[in-house]
């Protein structure tokens, strides 16, 4: 399908144009024919190139979801209610997908089943939730159920993602102002001392062979941090590398404690979310494992599903791999023998969502005296370097 603009007379001879979406440019003139018009006139609509297309993001979802319980529980038809939101949504892509999903609704096809053909914008969890409403009667319910899961969910990742942009922040920013000094700034110092024909301190001289490093080697320098992070790319493309990426993260001081207490927290929302909807207890550990974001607890969660398929209990995989706190799975295991799994795991997820406010406050408290003291020795060692011959020059000529 294509978008057609059109311009045309009425028989009365009142013109009109606009835009409309047709197999072909036959079938747009087909169209405007069969509603009466004449004087056709059918160009296909040029195509737009947009250099940063639009996308949907979760907040968009999370809205809209908000906005579609609150229709339904109103008694409005599904399909009147994209119709509505479509028509309400001031973004272009959003409004693309409302329609594509709408489109598919008026197939035939269930919410649920609609939302799959759309992977990008709604995950596994969203549609495994989704088809649970529409079975259990209870749609409007189970959309604000997914709401305040996305908002919490959304909540925890920006804090763990500010936990780790603010040191590689400043790592980064400490090897530009390095290189900077190297490249541009210390040579001039070289020069000056070369001159004076004096032997220089030995900190002097290692400063400067390093920057007659930098000086030689510049691409390498310029494109070598770059290289680094391609080539790190392509190894989390591999499932070996992804693995150990993944279990070299969670095994890191102070920040690994940070990704710990977000990957339990994720889990246990997850998974609550999962069961107090009606979803079956293996289907969900299979949306759990998926949605968990490290491939060492997924691998960690299958093997839990393994172990209810064998009729075992949930918790021993979960104690034995080491990366669930052992209060974790005690409370875990009373709700399983209670039959208050589904409160278990909110109370756990509650609480290590306000745990990782307090590791990332925590690690970043740590982190800022260790990166005054980096930046300290690296930026005063170069300074310092750099004066020793001057300090020499000034107490000979003052001996003299």
């Amino acid at each position: 399908m294509a978008i057609y603009l059109w311009r045309a007379k009425t028989r009365s001879g009142q013109e009109r144009s606009g835009e409309m979406e047709a197999a072909n440019k036959d079938v747009a003139n087909a169209t405007l024919r069969r509603q009466g018009l004449v004087e056709i006139k059918v160009k296909k609509k040029p195509t737009e190139i947009v250099l940063f297309p639009e996308k949907v993001n979760e907040k968009d979802i999370t809205v809209f979801f908000r906005q579609l319980s609150t229709m339904i529980n109103a008694g409005l038809p599904l399909v009147q209610c994209f119709e509505l939101a479509e028509n309400g949504s001031e973004k272009k892509a959003m409004t693309k997908l409302l329609k594509d999903v709408r489109q598919e609704l008026e197939s035939g096809n269930p919410l649920g089943e609609s939302m799959r053909k759309f992977p990008k914008e709604f995950d596994r969890l969203t549609c495994s939730l989704v088809e649970a409403g529409e079975q259990g009667g209870i749609l409007d319910t189970i959309l604000l159920r997914l709401c305040t899961y996305k908002e919490k969910a959304l909540a925890l990742k920006a804090k763990i993602k500010s936990a780790m942009v603010y040191p590689i922040s400043i790592i980064v920013v400490a090897f530009i102002v390095t290189a900077i000094l190297m490249i541009f700034v210390i040579p001039v110092f070289a020069d000056m001392f070369s001159s004076m024909g004096a032997a220089l301190p030995g900190p002097t001289q290692i400063t400067i062979a390093i920057s007659n490093a930098f000086v030689k080697y510049w691409y390498a320098v310029l494109f070598g941090p770059i290289a680094l992070v391609f080539g790190i790319r392509a190894v989390y493309q591999t499932p070996q590398g992804h693995y150990q990426l993944d279990k070299l993260l969670l095994n890191l001081p102070v920040l690994g404690d940070v990704l710990r207490k977000g990957a339990v927290a994720r889990f246990c929302r997850t998974f609550s979310t999962l069961v107090a909807a009606g979803v079956p207890i293996l289907e969900a550990l299979d949306t759990v494992a998926e949605t968990s974001g490290n491939v060492v607890i997924e691998g960690v969660i299958r093997e839990s599903k393994q172990s209810i398929s064998q009729g075992q209990t949930l918790t021993a995989p979960l104690a034995a791999s080491a990366i669930f706190p052992v209060m974790v799975t005690q409370m875990i295991s009373i709700g399983e023998q209670t039959g208050t799994l589904e409160a278990m795991l909110g109370k756990i997820a509650d609480f290590y969502e306000e745990e990782v406010d307090v590791a990332v406050d925590s690690m970043t408290s740590l982190m800022e005296p260790f990166i005054m003291a980096f930046l300290g020795v690296v930026i005063g060692g170069l300074v310092i370097s750099m004066y020793l011959p001057i300090f020499q020059m000034a107490a000979v000529v003052g001996g003299s």
